[in-house]
């Protein structure tokens, strides 16, 4: 017995050597760590059980069947995060490129598989030079069977995915089916075809940056959740998200003891927002006075930036914040933020994470532009995606609560449970400036001073109309509060709600606009 568990480790070292030290330092000095090292820095200590070291590559032509590839160029396997399990696969360049082959493959769906049976998360460390061009079908059959699990899995248990190198092809939309991307700063890319491609078939030279580095995907795409500085930073802001979500769909989001107290005022939001509906602010500072300790977990913080979506905790519980930002586009929602916001709250519902609005927006952005884009389509998208959550919904008017923008920030005809507003609140039908073109059109094309009426009749109509109060006395407001009431507020709502049950009618799905 002595001989053969002798050899076993021996086996063992050698696999897990994977392409060789020379290989891994090639991969240290491109700024990465190795597949393993991952791994070893993301689980907590002597947690980490992996399965299929074994598995060998089927492919047996151009020479593969002479060729060596330890555990296929992909590591899988389970441990601990923060104490909780969760499943991981790590793609190893330094194993033909960490190419993507049929038991390679086969390695993975088996990990989304397990995540999803045991209901635990599961995040995929992605480094690979794309499909395995000498197993063919194979290789592509198995991007089909785990685009498959993706969907099967989603909404059942967190995945995800982390860009850690390259993602080429077809592999690029196995992150894409999942609910976060992280990506890493100058050693990771992602695009479904190459600069080599794309200069063969539309004739233009273009970089691995310029076409999908994390800075368009950040900005400008969409397609990437954030961007870290090194591997070692996106493992831990890993680690970090993974602490605000349930292991799955049945459980509820991990609550923390709370050092801030639950009755915290906050006078400087009296300060924050302003009176002037013109003047702009920054909503991250209204939000630093309300989460626990001040700390914002937030999700594509570059893009669409005129909407703040991302985690945070009130008295321990985590919440997912939706808010216009007054600072960016006057806080108005366009088509990608539409698409932002419309993800981000599904997910939240998904994963029983209640939603906490603070609303301060004029409507959706108008013109032609938008409309050619399918503002109506895409805005849409947010009123479907509030309508359809079930979980606690906490609304706050800051300002601005006009037309569609206010019910599509989740209006009390949306579903809210509780909305709040501030005295600066101003919820109308429409912007008040325009409403009296409409309505006094007439007299005022008629009138030998225009402005002098067009002010008087905007006073009639802000004091008859756009107030607080006027909502509050049709319901549509539950109270109105002093901003610095704003956090003790919220968290007593929130203690309330959390126990709420609200199901949706039966039925295969719903039809999400896309």
């Amino acid at each position: 017995m002595d001989e053969k568990v002798r050899d076993l480790l021996e086996r063992k070292e050698k696999l897990r050597l994977g392409g060789g030290l020379e290989a891994a330092k090639k991969q240290h000095a491109s700024g990465k760590m190795t597949a393993r090292e991952r791994l070893e820095y993301f689980y907590d200590p002597g947690t980490f059980m992996e399965f299929d070291l074994f598995a060998k590559h089927i492919g047996t032509d151009y020479g593969l069947d002479k060729q060596v590839l330890p555990a296929d160029g992909v590591i899988t396997g389970f441990g601990k995060v923060n104490g909780r399990e969760v499943f991981a696969y790590s793609e190893d360049f330094t194993v033909v490129a960490g190419t993507y082959g049929e038991r390679h493959g086969k390695k993975i769906c088996k990990a989304v598989d397990l995540a999803r049976k045991m209901g635990v998360p599961v995040v995929g460390m992605n480094d690979s030079g794309g499909a395995r061009v000498t197993e063919e079908m194979g290789a592509l059959s198995e991007y089909g069977q785990l685009f498959f699990r993706h969907v099967r899995t989603s909404g059942v248990v967190p995945q995800i995915a982390l860009i850690m190198g390259p993602v080429a092809g077809g592999q690029a939309y196995s992150p894409a089916l999942m609910d976060f991307i992280f990506m890493v700063a100058k050693t990771s890319y992602m695009f479904i075809a190459g600069p080599p491609l794309v200069e063969a078939v539309v004739f233009k030279k273009t970089t691995n940056e310029e076409l999908g580095g994390p800075a368009i995907h950040a900005t400008i795409s969409g397609v990437s959740d954030m961007t870290s500085g090194d591997d070692k930073d996106c493992l831990d802001q890993t680690r970090l998200l993974l602490s605000y979500l349930p292991a799955n769909c049945g459980e509820k989001p991990p609550r923390r003891e709370p050092a801030d107290d639950p009755q915290r005022r906050a006078p400087e939001l009296r300060k924050i927002i302003p009176t002037e509906p013109r003047r702009s602010y920054d909503m991250h500072d209204v939000i630093a006075q309300i989460a626990d300790n001040g700390e914002f977990f937030e999700i594509k913080k570059e893009f669409a930036t005129n909407l703040v979506i991302g985690f945070a905790r009130l008295h321990g519980y985590p919440v997912g914040i939706v808010a216009n930002n007054p600072l960016v586009k006057a806080g108005c929602l366009d088509v990608d933020a539409s698409d932002k916001g419309s993800r981000f709250i599904r997910f939240c519902d998904a994963f029983n994470i209640p939603l906490i609005n603070l609303q301060d927006v004029p409507g959706f952005l108008i013109g032609n532009e938008m409309e050619r884009k399918g503002i109506i389509r895409h805005g849409a998208k947010m009123l479907y995606a509030y309508a359809e959550a079930t979980v606690p919904k906490i609304t706050v008017v800051f300002r601005k609560a006009y037309a569609g923008g206010y019910l599509a920030m989740c209006s009390k005809d949306l579903g809210a449970d509780f909305v709040f507003s501030l005295p600066t609140a101003e919820v109308c039908l429409m912007g008040p400036e325009g409403a009296v073109n409409i309505l006094f059109r007439k007299e005022l094309s008629a009138a030998e001073k225009p402005e002098e009426v067009r002010q008087k009749r905007l006073k009639e109509f802000f004091d008859k109309y756009v107030n607080p109060y006027y909502s509050a006395a049709l319901q549509h407001v539950d109270d109105i509060i002093d901003p610095q009431e704003m956090r003790p507020t919220i968290i007593r709502a929130l203690e309330v709600s959390l126990n709420k049950q609200d199901e949706l009618p039966r039925k295969k799905h719903g039809i999400t606009p896309v």
